[in-house]
């Protein structure tokens, strides 16, 4: 059964798009069929994963209706991905017919049956974007770091995930928050965490208990247009990642997979 997961946090610097594209190229190497839609019209994903987004063929034209969703498929190493562009930033004016919130769950109906994972990477904005991915999927993953900001935020996140729990989507749900860019050894981190963890109560849902370390070598990846493991498997950040993922593939009961 496919799973549906958009990552997901309204404040910027926190590894959403990093976690997405780890994520993706994670569950590729263990062995699943994955899926990522780049929903940020920052298109940093699509940078990311070596893609050019300059063309006609990206998820704003799929969500315009000019083209079907399996025309934007562009294929990797470890996953496919629907790109995105700057035009997308226009979505919240263009996309506003009736029935505007659904307009991602109805283009990608098709292609659904070809993956186990569709992973879709959201803008760092509750705009129509975001809440078309959250009309659309199973879990959120929301990524966080040891900042008073990034924890205050998931609140107000809760608070927008409820109202399309409410009106859009009953089943969609928080599986986590995981904490990226975390340094165990500093006093600000433990007390963020404790914090966190009050919070990830209050919402009902968990905090993982794989965090991921900083390195420079994921913006050096990055920079590169290259996924984390294939520029240096042996890294902590790629090690933590993938902790992660068995621990995330651990809650659905899913078989892990050896490649």
């Amino acid at each position: 059964m496919i799973k549906k997961i958009a990552i997901a946090n309204q404040k910027g610097g926190v590894s959403k798009t990093t976690t997405t594209h780890a994520l993706g190229a994670g569950l590729g190497i263990k062995g699943y069929k994955v899926l990522l839609i780049d929903l940020d019209p920052q298109a940093n994903l699509t940078d990311n994963a070596d893609i050019d987004n300059y063309n006609n063929n990206t998820i704003y034209e799929v969500m315009k209706g000019d083209i079907k969703a399996d025309e934007a498929i562009r294929e990797t190493k470890y996953f496919d991905i629907i790109p995105s562009n700057l035009n997308l930033a226009s979505a919240d004016l263009e996309f506003a017919k009736t029935g505007k919130e659904y307009i991602l769950k109805e283009t990608l109906v098709e292609i659904e049956k070809n993956y186990d994972f569709i992973i879709l990477d959201t803008p760092p904005a509750l705009g129509i974007l975001t809440v078309n991915a959250f009309t659309y999927v199973d879990d959120i993953i929301i990524p966080t770091n040891a900042s008073i900001f990034a924890s205050s935020g998931i609140m107000q996140l809760f608070n927008s995930i409820e109202t399309v729990k409410k009106y859009c989507n009953p089943n969609v749900k928080i599986d986590g928050i995981l904490f990226t860019k975390f340094n165990k050894r500093t006093i600000i981190a433990s007390e963020i965490k404790e914090l966190t963890e009050i919070i990830s109560k209050e919402i009902k849902t968990k905090v993982y208990k794989a965090q991921i370390r900083n390195s420079v070598m994921v913006e050096e990846a990055q920079a590169n247009r290259i996924d984390i493991y294939s520029y240096d498997e042996k890294n902590n950040v790629s090690k933590d990642y993938m902790i992660f993922i068995d621990e995330y593939l651990s809650g659905l009961g899913k078989e892990k997979i050896n490649v």
